[in-house]
């Protein structure tokens, strides 16, 4: 899923390319992925492209006389810039967006077709989709720690809590935790004044790396490959490859649809944490230590 980093690239590729240009035709492809009736997209025609904004995950295109059109582009929606008039792509395609001088094409290569768009009017219903997490850029230590403390959970899940912190997903949570040198199952009630000092270096650190180097790509060509897994990352996508600060193989432990990338030796004192289904299934033979690890593999 596109993350905060991943929507301000976006972002600083639309304020080059969309901004100022007029949007005169609204495209649907596949209609399960407008998501609002009143007003129709037609109404959206004709008008000038006023500003871009970030929500959350979200993007936010807002036009001429109030009226906002909203994506979510959820795990495998994407933003395509491509020539005035250009088709809407079989299979994955969704809508394009044409304007006085380009196409902006929106695609989702995921059969559940989670991706969205919506058509709003006015700021007030605009504020329907904030989820009242933080701005991690923008928050100091005190209103970080606040957002962290405010229910108990575990590292991993409170950093891609929407209603906690805004724009942080399973990909830069894991590169936070790696950089903080925290277990993403750690509780964040258990968090001395020091760690959460360190988390939250860590997390300004990591977000405002990558949006930089993000950025500054945008501003040369349209992000076309926007991805979760970069070879410039830390650990996560990195299972089995050696750690850039210590050389021991990253672990990962899967939970619903996603999963935890984490060094065992940098982050959980070499401590190897339990993966729900092959704990289940070795039992007392499951490893607890990378070292354990290290036998049972030999």
């Amino acid at each position: 899923m596109p993350e905060l980093p991943d929507i301000e690239a976006y972002l600083e590729a639309l304020r080059r390319t969309a901004v100022g240009h007029v949007l005169e035709r609204v495209r649907i492809g596949s209609p399960i992925i407008l998501r609002t009736v009143d007003p129709p997209v037609a109404a959206a025609e004709g008008r000038r492209i006023a500003g871009v904004r970030r929500i959350g995950k979200r993007v936010v295109l807002e036009l001429e006389g109030g009226l906002f059109l909203v994506v979510h582009l959820m795990i495998a929606g994407r933003f395509h810039w491509r020539a005035r008039g250009a088709r809407i792509p079989a299979r994955v395609g969704h809508a394009a967006l044409d304007l006085d001088q380009g196409t902006l094409l929106l695609t989702e290569a995921n059969p559940t077709k989670r991706a969205s768009l919506h058509l709003v009017r006015g700021e007030a219903a605009l504020a329907q989709f904030a989820r009242g997490g933080v701005e991690p850029l923008e928050a100091d230590l005190a209103a970080f720690r606040a957002a962290l403390t405010r229910e108990s959970h575990t590292l991993k899940r409170a950093l891609t809590d929407p209603t906690l912190f805004s724009g942080i997903g399973n990909a830069y949570s894991d590169e936070i935790l790696h950089r903080a040198g925290l277990s993403p199952t750690r509780l964040t009630r258990t968090l001395g004044e020091e760690e959460s000092a360190r988390l939250w270096r860590a997390t300004r650190d990591v977000l405002g790396e990558w949006t930089d180097r993000l950025v500054d790509e945008a501003r040369e060509r349209f992000p076309e490959k926007v991805t979760a897994f970069r070879p410039q990352m830390a650990v996560h996508g990195k299972y089995k490859q050696p750690c850039p600060v210590c050389g021991s193989p990253v672990q990962r432990i899967r939970y619903s649809e996603n999963e935890a990338n984490y060094c065992a030796t940098c982050q959980t004192g070499g401590k190897l944490l339990a993966d729900r289904a092959l704990s289940r299934l070795l039992g007392e033979d499951w490893p607890r230590t990378v070292m354990e690890l290290e036998e049972l593999q030999r």
